[in-house]
């Protein structure tokens, strides 16, 4: 799961936390159902945004729920789960931008698709996907084709790119392809007068989805010399950060111009979570979990700090989305104890990747990820604590906010 929108359920009252998880495993299912199990790996947090700004113009109706049945990413319980045209669209959406991150990353041969059998198969479901989002598209009355050609133009300017290039010239195609996918959501919803402000809200997404983007991976990009925008146009992170706080500034003006039903969650992700995200990225925190002395590292990606990453989750998906669980299991309170030889400690040997991953899959069903005083790496197996541990944060979403706020808790 991945995305820049990845809010700390702490920070979300339980109705809100309660709807977020309903559109994330109506996303989820929306891709099994209209694509098959293999597809449910492009579940991811922006995604889901497209389902949100949908409900949030139409409201929620007993027709746009269903409870859906136990799950290990819910600790096998039952939950209410978005369903209908929001969640299919966000499904169908997920999908083409996936296959275009796939075949991004076979034309950079990185990693294992260096090798041909695995990226000739990897060409094979990006061919896949991408007829699959086009297919759900059409039923919607949307064209993926705005997205394909988005991603089609991206190649051939990051090419012609240097040093002096604006920067909002190589962000230009992942706004189009954002416009296009929130300004559908008022035509699901039955509301026109909402596409204009809605497509201006996408289209300052996509830009900050890049900016994030690019200032988190900079680092590691300059180490492998893959291509950055920052780097290749010469951006300061100065100018990065003017860039950014101004697309939060105006998602916030452009979420105030549109009409919705209930639009408290798409407030809360698009006005106050994103800020966050901002934070987040360029090392600095607005939540208390994640101040300095507050037991974790330093924020992946800050690059003011020296230390390494802190107990994150590995794929990127921050704070545990779903929170709760308990510190139960093993590598946490009451787990196995450390294992001694000849009378001194002797650190435990790395698990291997197989076994590591199940023991990722433990970990994060039972939320100790997020929410454990202390548990055991799952590949490392060295002491890691919870990112949420102790967290005493409370919304705080509107210090500072100039918009009408409408969010619970506030």
């Amino acid at each position: 799961m991945f995305g820049i929108v990845r809010p700390c359920t702490h920070r979300l009252t339980d109705g809100l936390k309660t709807e977020w998880m309903a559109h994330l495993c109506g996303l989820c299912l929306a891709l099994r159902a209209d694509h098959g199990q293999f597809a449910r790996v492009v579940t991811n947090y922006d995604g889901l945004i497209v389902s949100v700004l949908t409900e949030a113009q139409t409201g929620v109706t007993r027709a746009s729920r269903r409870t859906a049945g136990p799950c290990a990413l819910r600790a096998m319980r039952t939950a209410p789960v978005a369903r209908g045209e929001g969640a299919r669209l966000a499904a169908a959406v997920s999908l083409v931008l996936a296959s275009a991150k796939v075949r991004d990353h076979v034309a950079d041969r990185d990693g294992l698709l260096a090798r041909r059998p695995v990226a000739l198969a990897a060409r094979r479901v990006a061919r896949s996907w991408d007829r699959a989002g086009a297919r759900t598209g059409r039923a919607l009355g949307f064209d993926t084709a705005v997205l394909v050609d988005a991603v089609d133009r991206q190649t051939g300017i990051e090419a012609l790119a240097g040093r002096g290039t604006p920067l909002l010239a190589v962000t230009e195609p992942t706004e189009t392809a954002t416009a296009a996918a929130f300004a559908h959501t008022a035509v699901l919803a039955g509301r026109p007068g909402n596409a204009a402000p809605l497509a201006e809200a996408g289209r300052l997404f996509g830009r900050l989805a890049h900016l994030l983007d690019a200032v988190e991976d900079q680092a590691a990009d300059a180490e492998s010399g893959a291509w950055n925008p920052l780097t290749a146009t010469g951006t300061s992170r100065e100018e990065a950060r003017r860039l950014a706080d101004d697309a939060v500034h105006g998602i916030r003006l452009a979420l105030k111009d549109a009409e919705f039903a209930d639009g408290r969650l798409a407030h809360v992700l698009l006005a106050h979570e994103l800020r966050t995200s901002v934070d987040r990225a360029f090392g600095t925190t607005s939540c208390a979990h994640g101040a300095p002395g507050a037991g974790q590292g330093p924020v992946p990606g800050n690059p003011y700090a020296n230390g390494g990453a802190g107990p994150y989750n590995p794929y990127g998906g921050g704070g545990n989305p779903y929170g709760g669980g308990g510190p139960m299991g093993p590598g946490g309170p009451g787990g196995l104890p450390p294992q001694f030889g000849g009378g001194a400690p002797q650190a435990p040997k790395p698990r291997g990747f197989l076994a590591g991953c199940a023991m990722f899959t433990w970990l994060f069903c039972t939320c100790q990820i997020c929410c454990a005083k202390e548990y055991e790496g799952p590949w490392s197996r060295k002491k890691r604590e919870g990112c949420c541990r102790d967290c005493d944060c409370d919304c705080g979403g509107c210090d500072g906010c100039d918009c009408c706020c409408p969010c619970d808790g506030c």
